[in-house]
């Protein structure tokens, strides 16, 4: 082994080169690993020895710097502001933020620490709101939703009851309702007054007595006068639209023209010169409501002469002429509305493919369309009837049969009495049918005849006692001015001291509605 000699200061000189022994194993590791690679490319030779030593590396590697990692914590940045926490709980009123954690919503001020909860909050004295009884409501539902008292809602409905059944009430009708102090904490509200239209004619009022604090009811009549509503106008372009124009009812509008279609046949040929004249049930409030009702009255001048005169009579309204004959229609007359496609006669039939009697007449009509009797008559069959579909054949007077057939649905059974007009099926295309549509036929005394030349007429007529009364009657509702129901009426003098001025301040109290 080599050692150091002492240089000429004295110190020892160091080694020149390493013995044999050290050498030897330094040179065998560098040769043994000079040939490995620990870091190779990943991107080459995948699933090979050396890409599996590559991915070895860079997973040791990996964890060796994650676990020397100081800390995953975000950084803060510094704020741009010194906040102390007087100015933190102003931004915080100021701020919008997510509804969903019960933050401030931005619309009020947020609660600081300067705020103290109520032990009790206190109540306003009383509560006055409005009410509206719903569609298939109860009287007494509605008033247990605003919050009115077992106790008092008995009390209430059993005085309302002295002058009409609550059932009888009209869906719509809107209550004053008034709920005084509670009496001890917890307890309801005490009803301090209610006040309804009950009916057009008359208004409840319940309050309180100032003596024993009972409920009391109060009746306050409302004049009305029943002079009814008389429009005349020219029919013009189109009837419709100048009755409405004239300020008649839709219903009143649509019953005329029925009424006039189904008495005269002046209904299909109207002119543009015309004057129509309906009077209409009517009824005023001295309180100014209005409420219309039906047609009493439907008239037609032409040339400055009366065409149609026809007034609502008896019990089941018919409408009568002037001179008392009730109604009555002649010609053809239509189950369906509906132009007519096919006549009566022999053809081709559309199915069958030979020619053979059509005992009938076809109307086109959607399937699901009304199909309606002619005429009164009663139910010989109503059911399927081979190529007829499902059917039905009525029986009317004068040995005349009708029969519809095709039917989609049928609303009539054997052996009923049907009006005309009436429904008794709906449009189909059962049996031998290529389509929706009414196959109409019409029978004189078992043998089929063309329903388009036989004319219905059917009457009523006034007599004695019932055609003097039917007379007058028509004589004083002529007599009605056009369009003096629309005045106001008068106030009595009555009503007028009852009246008080409404101040500026009194708008303010207004009900709220519920």
């Amino acid at each position: 082994m080599e050692q150091a000699l002492p240089d000429q200061t004295g110190r020892a000189a160091p080694a020149a080169a390493l013995s044999s022994g050290q050498e030897a194993p330094r040179r065998s590791l560098r040769e043994r690993f000079s040939g490995v690679e620990f870091v190779p490319d990943l991107g080459a030779d995948i699933g090979s020895g050396k890409w599996f030593r590559g991915l070895g590396s860079m997973i040791a590697l990996s964890a060796v710097a994650l676990a020397f990692w100081p800390d995953f914590a975000p950084l803060e940045a510094a704020p741009a502001m010194r906040l102390d926490r007087d100015a933190r709980d102003e931004f915080r009123s100021q701020m919008i933020m997510p509804l969903a954690l019960g933050s401030d919503s931005g619309r009020r001020m947020g609660a600081t620490p300067i705020v103290r909860s109520l032990a009790a909050a206190p109540e306003r004295p009383q509560l006055d709101m409005l009410a509206t009884l719903a569609q298939g409501d109860s009287f007494d539902r509605m008033l247990m939703r605003a919050g009115v008292a077992s106790p008092d809602r008995a009390r209430v409905l059993d005085l309302i009851a002295d002058v009409m059944p609550p059932g009888e009430i009209e869906p719509g009708t809107q209550v004053d309702i008034v709920l005084g102090r509670r009496l001890a904490e917890g307890s309801p509200r005490p009803l301090e007054s209610l006040a309804f239209r009950a009916r057009f004619d008359l208004a409840l009022e319940v309050g309180r007595l100032e003596g024993d604090g009972a409920l009391s009811l109060t009746r306050k009549p409302i004049r009305v006068d029943e002079t009814p509503l008389r429009i005349r106008g020219t029919v013009g372009a189109s009837l419709y639209r100048s009755a409405r124009a004239a300020g008649a009812p839709a219903s009143a509008v649509q019953a005329y023209l029925k009424a006039l279609g189904a008495q005269t046949e002046l209904g299909d040929d109207l002119r543009a010169g015309d004057t129509f004249d309906m009077i209409v049930a009517h009824r005023r409030a001295a309180t100014g409501e209005r409420q219309a009702g039906q047609l009493l009255y439907a008239g037609l001048e032409r040339g400055d002469k009366p065409a149609a005169q026809l007034m609502r009579w008896g019990r089941d309204g018919r409408f009568y002429e002037a001179s008392g004959v009730g109604e009555q229609r002649s010609g053809l007359i239509a189950p369906v509305p509906g132009r007519m496609s096919s006549s009566f006669g022999m053809r081709r039939h559309p199915i069958l493919g030979y020619r053979r009697m059509h005992s009938g007449v076809d109307f086109k009509a959607s399937h699901g369309t009304p199909i309606v009797a002619v005429t009164d008559g009663q139910v010989l069959s109503a059911g399927r009837a081979g190529g007829c579909g499902n059917a039905v054949k009525l029986r009317h007077g004068g040995g005349i049969d009708t029969r519809y057939c095709h039917m989609s649905r049928i609303a009539v059974g054997r052996g009923q009495s049907v009006r005309r007009g009436q429904v008794i099926g709906y449009v189909g295309s059962t049996g031998l049918s290529t389509g929706a549509h009414l196959h109409y036929e019409m029978y004189r005394s078992g043998r089929a005849v063309n329903p388009t030349s036989v004319s219905f007429v059917t009457r009523a007529q006034l007599e004695g006692e019932e055609l003097k009364r039917f007379r007058e009657t028509l004589a004083r509702l002529k007599e009605v001015e056009a369009g003096a129901a629309l005045a106001d009426l008068d106030k009595t003098p009555q009503e007028t001291a009852a009246e008080e001025p409404l101040r500026e301040i009194d708008k303010l109290d207004r009900r709220r509605a519920i």
